[in-house]
C-alpha cells in the first residue's frame, strides 16, 4: 500500500508562483514496487483532470496542453517526494490537486490517491 500526502496549496493572485508537493509513504521503494506518479486537479462543478505525471526514473514527463509551459513536474525518489512547480497560475487553474501513483510498468489504471490540497488564484 501506498499512502499520498499533499501540500503547498494555497491563496495566490493570477501571474503567481506555487508549489506542490506530494509525500508517499508505505511501499514506496522497493525493486517491485516502482510507481509512476501524477497531479490531477478537480475544480468545484467538473470532472477530475489530468495535469502532469511522471515515470519512477523522472526521464519521461507528460502535461496536459492547458499546463504545458507553466507547470513543471519533478520527484525526488530518495525523499519519495513528487513536486508540481506552478508558475504563472491563472484564475481557470482554482481547484483540489490530487497526487496519484501507479506501478510504472505500464498498463495500470491510478490505484492510489491523495486528499488533495486546495489551489486557489484570484484575479
Amino acid at each position: 500500500q501506498v499512502q499520498l500526502i499533499e501540500s503547498g496549496g494555497g491563496l495566490v493572485q493570477a501571474g503567481g508562483s506555487l508549489r506542490l508537493s506530494c509525500a508517499a509513504s508505505g511501499r514506496t521503494s522497493s525493486t517491485s514496487s516502482r510507481y509512476e506518479m501524477g497531479w490531477f486537479r478537480q475544480a468545484p462543478g467538473k470532472e477530475r483532470e489530468f495535469v502532469a505525471r511522471i515515470s519512477w526514473g523522472g526521464g519521461r514527463t507528460d502535461y496536459a496542453g492547458s499546463v504545458k509551459g507553466r507547470f513543471t513536474i519533478s520527484r525526488d525518489n530518495a525523499k519519495n517526494t513528487v513536486y508540481l512547480q506552478m508558475n504563472s497560475l491563472k484564475p481557470e487553474d482554482t481547484a483540489v490537486y490530487l497526487c496519484a501513483a501507479r506501478p510504472d510498468s505500464g498498463g495500470y489504471s491510478w490505484i492510489y490517491w491523495g486528499r488533495g490540497t486546495q489551489v486557489t488564484v484570484s484575479s
